[in-house]
């Protein structure tokens, strides 16, 4: 079914408060970061990648960004532009959910390929349509449902032609769906670190200028937006190689005007963040 008008965000903020559930409260997980150090050597990087960060915020900020964007009437209305999908929509769309249309994995959950019709939310045959990337999170992810409603705040509101295009989501029970423009390229690190053909310097460029493009506008708008999550696996490429980013679970709204931001959070994925930030956790 389409979005109603602004409904969306009230169901979004409704599951917020009664679905949210840190990672840092499972004791004894298997993903807790050490105590008594906050760099990794690169072994241990992959196992505390996502779920490290996540258990540093519930620490430093658990409340600061959740009450901001649990609040609906903070919203833009371009958040209830985004389609709202029911799950049956989505398991059709995706021929429910079959491993072969697995695009990749990431601490959300399993990306999925399908297909829906271009002018609504009804699934549609496979090469028909509109391809779509559907993300599902899965109940024991690594990110959570707070950085899916980050998702939804910050993609639902922005938009431009170096941001992967958010087109609507599924909030449903304990389901938990995003949905994209398909990127038929896959991501930036998937060219980089596997074995295939190297991709020619003015392919480099292109990306590079395309993702540069990308962080400008999200920290020189009247609003700006710290990413904070900038590496190869979140810049994702289309047919012709346009870089788009992707992502934006650990987005946080910048400073605005003369107002200046320090932040105690140390969030992003440990080796691609700046190393005086990750000993010192300013920003």
């Amino acid at each position: 079914m389409e979005l109603g008008s602004c409904g969306c965000w009230s169901a979004v903020a409704r599951g917020l408060r009664g679905a949210c559930r840190s990672s840092a409260a499972a004791g004894g997980s298997p993903n807790t970061l050490p105590k008594d150090s906050l760099v990794h050597d690169a072994a241990t990087e992959t196992r505390y990648l996502n779920a490290s960060n996540r258990e540093l915020a519930a620490r430093c900020e658990a409340n600061l960004d959740v009450e901001r964007i649990a609040d609906p009437t903070t919203e833009k209305k371009a958040t209830c532009q985004l389609l709202q999908f029911t799950f049956q929509e989505l398991k059709s769309a995706t021929g429910n959910f079959r491993p072969d249309s697995i695009l990749g994995e990431g601490g959300f959950g399993y990306v999925f390929k399908g297909w829906i019709e271009e002018n609504g939310t009804a699934p549609a045959k496979p090469g028909t349509g509109l391809t779509v990337a559907v993300k599902s999170l899965k109940p024991d992810a690594l990110q959570g449902h707070r950085e899916w409603v980050a998702e939804v705040d910050f993609l639902g509101q922005l938009h431009h032609p170096n941001l992967v295009k958010l087109i609507g989501y599924c909030i449903e029970d304990d389901q938990r769906l995003l949905v994209y423009e398909f990127m038929a390229r896959g991501s930036l690190e998937n060219h980089l670190f596997r074995r295939a053909l190297p991709l020619p310097w003015s392919s480099r460029i292109k990306i590079a200028l395309g993702a540069a493009k990308g962080l400008a506008f999200l920290h020189g708008g009247p609003e700006p937006v710290i990413y904070r999550d900038f590496k190869t696996s979140n810049i994702l490429l289309d047919l012709e190689y346009n870089a788009k980013l992707s992502d934006f679970g650990l987005a946080k709204a910048g400073p605005q005007g003369d107002n200046t931001h320090v932040s105690t959070r140390v969030v992003g994925t440990y080796g691609y963040a700046a190393p005086e930030y990750v000993m010192t956790v300013l920003v």
